[in-house]
């Protein structure tokens, strides 16, 4: 039995010794020879079939054993641990030398400079800037705004509907009127209210289903066409030229009475004729009016006390003056040879 044992032991230890390969090769002759159903664990379970005089010393001789091998086995876990840890750092080494990599910073977008510019001016003007949910109600849209169910503007093939009664916004209009409808009746508001509409719009190249507008609303006492003309003209001179022309046009629109298109110089060819103004030396920039009587009433004002004025402008239309680009959809393609530009 003794022959046995030592003969098991010297076996296993030399088994322990050649092991070359991993950690687990190691658990494998671990098991074998000390595990639950291994080779030197059997030899203890056949203790009780020896003399009980032989027993102890037997027993003794079979734990020097167990422990000599589980020694032999830490060792060679360690050995094999740092092996490991060696090939690893020799694997992963980081050559500090080598010139470092260049981060690729993003850009702003054209539209998001050109409306941040638009805040800036407005907001140094005094106006706050606020904003609304673009799945609108039909009211906010279109009623609230003196459009009534039977307006050329309502028809479905216009603007987006959801339902019969929302729909996603086509302007940002709805805006002033959510904000005169959470003031006190006839206080004084001065705002703009930028973001994305939406409309079935996207024929040609200047006109996309999707695009960004920015709307502005005055409303105090004593307001006038000279206060709407005035404000007007200091934005277009900041936000283009402070030499730029500007003209006013007589127009219509349902929600202001009177109504003006506003027309600036062309800022490609200095009102001399150019393809971009179609030979005639200026540019539609924006459409803006007197606030209409009714839009006042429908809020809760009062347009015997107050007046005001609307305009509205979009962000799309700016920017394609303000960089040259002569192709709106441009915003919209993700082109890295166009965004890298600003």
């Amino acid at each position: 039995m003794e022959k046995k044992i030592e003969q098991l032991r010297q076996e296993a230890a030399q088994a322990i010794k050649n092991v070359a390969g991993t950690l687990t090769d190691l658990n494998d002759v671990r098991v074998k020879y000390l595990g639950k159903k291994g080779e030197l664990t059997a030899l203890l379970r056949g203790l009780g079939q020896l003399n009980a005089d032989d027993r102890p010393r037997v027993g003794q001789i079979v734990n020097e054993a167990r422990q000599q091998l589980e020694q032999l086995i830490a060792e060679k876990n360690q050995e094999l641990k740092s092996k490991e840890m060696d090939a690893r750092l020799a694997n992963e080494r980081i050559d500090v030398t080598l010139p470092g990599r260049q981060t690729n910073h993003g850009h702003i977008h054209p539209l998001t400079l050109t409306l941040m510019e638009i805040k800036d001016i407005f907001m140094r003007m005094g106006f706050s800037v606020e904003e609304g949910p673009e799945i609108e109600t039909d009211y906010f849209n279109f009623e609230a705004l003196n459009l009534p169910k039977d307006h050329p503007a309502r028809d479905m093939q216009d603007s987006f509907y959801i339902t019969e009664d929302i729909l996603m916004r086509s302007q940002t209009s709805p805006v002033q009127a959510r904000t005169m409808q959470a003031h006190e009746p006839n206080s004084p508001i001065r705002m703009i209210a930028p973001g994305r509409v939406y409309r079935r719009d996207d024929y040609d190249a200047t006109h996309s289903p999707m695009f960004t507008q920015v709307e502005g609303m005055v409303i105090d006492k004593d307001i006038s066409f000279a206060d709407l003309k005035g404000t007007l003209e200091d934005f277009l001179r900041q936000i283009f030229s402070k030499d730029v022309k500007v003209r006013l046009r007589p127009s219509f629109f349902p929600f202001t009475e009177p109504s003006t298109e506003v027309d600036i110089s062309c800022v490609m060819c200095k009102c001399q004729g150019c393809r971009v103004c179609k030979g005639t030396g200026w540019l539609e920039i924006l459409g803006a009016g007197m606030i209409h009587p009714n839009v006042l009433k429908m809020s809760g004002y009062d347009p015997a006390k107050v007046r005001g004025f609307a305009f509205g402008l979009g962000i799309e239309r700016i920017t394609m003056l303000k960089y040259g680009i002569d192709d709106l959809r441009l915003f919209y393609d993700n082109d890295t040879r166009l965004l890298d530009q600003f």
